[in-house]
């Protein structure tokens, strides 16, 4: 057998099976006896405006190499979830499917918590459009304290530019905040967000002709790690090392956790928390 036989079949088995879970009655068909559970061929076919006999050759591996369009008409149809409909591309073509950029609203209960086990690494989760979403104890005292801003304003781009005590704390402001933007850029374009980016570039470059200058200069760059050298209103000046994750199901999604360059810096850091945990219980 063949690779793409092999591959025909494969696809012909996944969409059998995820025909035969739908639930015909909660679809507004009517359920009656059927020989199978699950939708008919031809209930599948009229749900993705194609041909029905075509539908029953591609589950039977010689319906030919469907179109992107037909596929995700057909992902629609099955009701796939995004890791599903992956699946689908990936077996009829061979290939992910175009990138749909979709932003993402907040993070889960325990991806906070893993946050929070990093009691002296500043550390935060931000989307690809660079976007601040969680973020634990250390980030909000070594960093920014991103609670006491409107959500709107935890905009990494946003705080570099147009905050003057997040650039006063730069050590090397124009160097990061080239960094910055072309790690933006190439974050932005492989999420697929390139149009959703669109209003905060033109906002930031109305604000700033040096955001305008960098962002023209079209540089790319990987978030991938690095050092940090940072000038902190109370510690002065602090060095760590920063790691970029990236969060297994939200491809929007990455974590950035900072650590202390140096047994002192990690000190300093944590006698820092307590100062400010112990002026809250004050």
């Amino acid at each position: 057998m063949n690779t793409t036989v092999a591959n025909d079949n494969l696809l012909g088995a996944y969409l059998r099976d995820r025909r035969e879970r739908l639930d015909p009655s909660a679809l507004g068909y009517p359920a009656g006896r059927r020989r199978t559970p699950g939708l008919r061929r031809e209930e599948v076919a009229q749900r993705a405006n194609v041909s029905a006999t075509w539908y029953t050759w591609l589950e039977q591996g010689r319906g030919g190499a469907p179109s992107d369009e037909v596929l995700d008409r057909i992902a629609r149809a099955l009701l796939l979830s995004e890791i599903e409909r992956q699946h689908l591309f990936l077996l009829a073509l061979g290939r992910p499917p175009e990138i749909r950029y979709q932003a993402s609203e907040g993070v889960a209960p325990r991806l906070q918590r893993v946050l929070d086990a990093l009691p002296c690494s500043p550390a935060m989760v931000k989307t690809a459009t660079w976007d601040v979403l969680a973020w634990n104890r250390a980030a909000a005292v070594v960093l920014t304290d991103y609670g006491k801003l409107e959500p709107a304003e935890r905009n990494v781009l946003r705080l570099m530019f147009c905050n003057p005590e997040v650039r006063a704390h730069q050590v090397d402001w124009e160097s990061v905040a080239r960094f910055v933007v072309a790690a933006f850029r190439l974050d932005a374009a492989r999420a697929g967000a390139v149009r959703s980016v669109q209003a905060l570039v033109d906002e930031l470059s109305e604000r700033s002709a040096e955001f305008a200058a960098m962002w023209q200069s079209q540089d790319v760059q990987q978030h991938g790690g690095g050092t940090k050298q940072l000038r902190h209103s109370t510690l002065g000046a602090i060095a760590m090392e920063y790691s970029a994750f990236a969060v297994d199901g939200c491809p929007d999604l990455s974590m950035v956790v900072y650590n202390p360059a140096t047994p002192e810096d990690a000190q300093r850091i944590r006698r820092l928390i307590e100062a400010e945990g112990s002026d809250r219980s004050a």
